[in-house]
């Protein structure tokens, strides 16, 4: 590296990568260390604007260790997904040169240089909203950027797949497809893209957080015990995914909302089922949940998940009175629900329906109640909590007893649509690192 050893130069790449939510779920590993799937998934990538990964990876001769730092906190790198994706990004790297600055480093170089990651994510980390898909997918698009790696975008997302399973999946845009592949060094298990975030740019895709907390059960732990002992998952993977995986193929390219709202719902309900399946089985519920399965174990447990999850019921309803699918749901590994509209128009009529049954507590103003694409709230005449309040019961709760409010059982609302994939960020005022130090920026100087 020569005369540039003695400089206390420091080379940045910044990039932002948004979350995807699976449509068909991915659900159990064939493989833990390559992180290969028991089944192939699809996933529809969120405007990244709205919930994303934001991170800057940083070089220098100075840096004597590589570290990390996430969401301001630094945490250890010694895990071995973060090891498998910067040794694969290593290998591929090549020359870069910054001529300007003095600086050449050469693809020999890169295996004695260390490196600095800070990452941020603009939504809940490990509550069940895909962070780390997110978080994966900006950390190998950013080292690529910033090690001049060639390689494409399918290549990239088997590195990182061996972070995360489904940040394959977030390395593009719209909607995706992740193959399971069949070789046994994953290199056939890959993202492709099965349409761009434009080809159904009507969908309105509305999430209820109901926790923002840790999942107690981290989704590797609840994977492993599914393989071992659900037998429901042998047959979900070899029978039912491979037969549903062309159906919402099909569905997505004709933009066949009904039968893309069927699927969708069917597959969230059986991948729960898995989860109960699971011995012992899996809940995935949010803290005060849990608080009280320790009080009363099994019954009230399986009553507690049912209230949580009573606002997916309630869509269900909705759907059955209208007659065909107004709106589909789907879960992840967490109790936040992903309600999709096929329009503004429905979406509207979907917010209001939210709002009347989960309305804001008094003391949450509206604005910090829906977030994201706020304008839809203006669209659906809603601009204040008096306007929520003013809200006539929906048709088909007079169909049924008087209707029951869920006050404060959703912490806020996000609003958002399907997005783009992995962009690089320019300057350094978009940098979380800072360019002289290398050090995270103080939180005021952070973008």
């Amino acid at each position: 590296m020569g005369e540039k050893d003695s400089k206390k130069w420091v080379l940045m790449a910044t990039a932002r990568s948004p979350t995807n939510i699976a449509v068909i779920k991915y659900w159990g590993k064939r493989d833990e260390t390559l992180i290969l799937p028991v089944n192939g998934s699809i996933s529809v990538t969120l405007d990244p604007s709205h919930l994303s990964a934001t991170t800057t990876v940083a070089v220098s001769p100075s840096f004597d260790r590589d570290r990390m730092w996430l969401n301001g906190k630094e945490i250890l790198l010694s895990g071995g997904r973060f090891q498998s994706c910067l040794r694969e990004i290593r290998r591929r790297a090549e020359d870069v040169e910054d001529e300007e600055r003095g600086i050449c480093i050469k693809r020999e170089d890169w295996e004695g240089l260390h490196v600095h990651i800070a990452s941020f994510n603009n939504f809940p980390t490990a509550a069940g909203l895909a962070s780390s898909a997110a978080g994966f997918a900006c950390l190998v698009f950013a080292l690529a950027k910033l090690m001049n790696v060639k390689e494409e975008t399918t290549e990239l997302s088997s590195i990182a797949r061996q972070g995360s399973g489904s940040a394959c999946r977030s390395l593009y845009g719209g909607f995706v497809k992740w193959a399971m592949g069949n070789k046994e060094d994953g290199s056939d298990s890959i993202a492709v893209q099965l349409a761009n975030e434009t080809h159904w740019e009507d969908l309105v895709i509305l999430i209820a957080v109901v926790c923002s907390r840790q999942k107690e059960t981290s989704s590797t732990t609840g994977m492993r015990e599914s393989v071992e002992t659900s037998s429901l998952l042998q047959y979900r993977s070899q029978v039912v995914v491979p037969r549903r995986l062309i159906q919402m193929e099909e569905a997505i390219q004709k933009r066949d909302f009904p039968s893309f709202a069927k699927l969708t719902c069917a597959d969230s309900n059986q991948f729960h089922a898995v989860c109960l399946d699971t011995s012992p089985p899996i809940f995935y519920m949010n803290d005060t949940s849990h608080r009280h399965v320790q009080l009363c174990f099994l019954v009230y447990c399986i009553c507690l998940f049912i209230r949580l999850l009573d606002y997916r019921n309630f869509q269900d309803r909705w759907n059955q009175f209208e007659g065909t699918p107004q709106v589909t749901y789907t879960y992840d590994a967490g109790p936040n629900a992903v309600l999709i509209a096929p329009n503004r128009k429905v979406a509207h009529l979907l917010l209001q329906r939210m709002l009347f049954y989960f309305p804001p507590p008094s003391e949450k103003e509206l604005d910090s109640y829906v977030l994201g694409d706020t304008s839809i709230l203006q669209e659906a005449g809603l601009h204040s909590k008096k306007d929520i309040e003013a809200l006539l019961p929906p048709a088909e709760a007079k169909t049924n007893a008087p209707p029951q409010k869920y006050t404060g059982d959703i912490n806020y609302f996000i609003c958002t649509r399907p997005g783009s994939g992995p962009v690089l960020l320019s300057g350094d005022d978009q940098a979380l690192l800072n360019a002289e130090t290398g050090l995270p920026k103080l939180s005021a100087d952070r973008p």
